[in-house]
């Protein structure tokens, strides 16, 4: 039983780190909305599961990118800009990383919904 409680107690210090950051960062909320609708567009529209793989996949390539932004921009807050100029490149270069996966999920997401919004259009 004990082996049970420690891995509850993992799981609930998870998703109490994920819960700060959804409290505290507006872009991770954006994602989380952003994610529930393509959830709710997949079930609707009955995508098939290996599309439904590479959504998902999307998705947590972009939610775990953003949960290591803001892990990252409060190591380096740590340092404080002024210790170091690179403190900047840093946070700035982590962003990008979101970006880019981000841009590249909403790709995806184009590529796999159009052909059947095109259908309802």
């Amino acid at each position: 039983m004990s082996e049970l409680r420690a891995v509850y107690k993992s799981f609930s210090y998870a998703a109490k780190g994920i819960a700060k950051v959804a409290k505290e960062e507006r872009n991770f909320r954006f994602q989380l909305a952003i994610a529930g609708l393509v959830a709710f567009l997949m079930l609707i529209l009955r995508v098939p599961a290996l599309e439904m793989a590479v959504l998902s996949l999307a998705i947590a390539l972009v939610l775990v990118l953003e949960l290591l932004n803001s892990i990252l921009e409060r190591v380096v807050d740590i340092l404080k800009p002024r210790i170091h100029h690179y403190v900047e490149d840093i946070k700035d270069m982590m962003a990008g990383a979101v970006l880019v996966a981000s841009v590249a999920a909403a790709l995806i997401g184009f590529l796999i919904f159009w052909p059947y919004l095109e259908t309802l259009i």
